[in-house]
């Protein structure tokens, strides 16, 4: 795949994750869920325009000069820092429809984290800055989604550790 055909295609996965989120934010009744699905379509939408940007400078100039690029949600370490504020926001019963979206999203997240993956495995040395700061805030994005959803759940997992053992 060249840098070309990789921006083109991570501009289609964006766009299809931030399109899940915005169905998700019409879909969802309430305001706390209604506030994630916005944060993340908004994250995604900010990562299209960058992409759109990069692909416009690669045609001028041949190359892709990596930029920074933030990102609403927080990395990982923040986001276990944050857990016990968000328990408030999750420990109602938000089931049906807010789950059905979170699992259509963390499936979404995966696959682009997957494209990401595979085009910092396979591209030049020299694309692979672009793609290795997308695949970090993707991560993030699905350690972020998960967390709702295994929350919601109650599975007994927090950030895929094991909470509590019946045994």
């Amino acid at each position: 795949m060249t840098i070309e055909e990789a921006i083109k295609t991570a501009i289609a996965y964006e766009i299809r994750i931030r399109d899940v989120y915005l169905e998700a934010v019409a879909a969802v009744d309430d305001a706390a869920g209604k506030r994630i699905f916005e944060t993340l379509g908004q994250d995604e939408q900010r990562h299209i325009d960058y992409l759109e940007h990069k692909l416009a400078q690669f045609r001028q100039t041949g190359a892709v000069q990596p930029e920074a690029l933030a990102s609403a949600i927080p990395d990982q370490a923040s986001i276990q820092r944050e857990a016990d504020k968000i328990k408030a926001l999750t420990a109602k019963d938000y089931l049906g429809i807010k789950q059905q979206m979170l699992s259509k999203a963390l499936e979404t997240e995966i696959e682009t984290s997957n494209f990401y993956q595979k085009m910092v495995n396979e591209l030049p040395a020299d694309a692979r800055p672009l793609f290795e700061r997308f695949l970090e805030i993707e991560n993030n994005h699905i350690k972020a989604v998960q967390f709702e959803l295994d929350y919601m759940n109650k599975t007994g997992y927090w950030f895929d550790f094991k909470e509590f053992d019946m045994e």
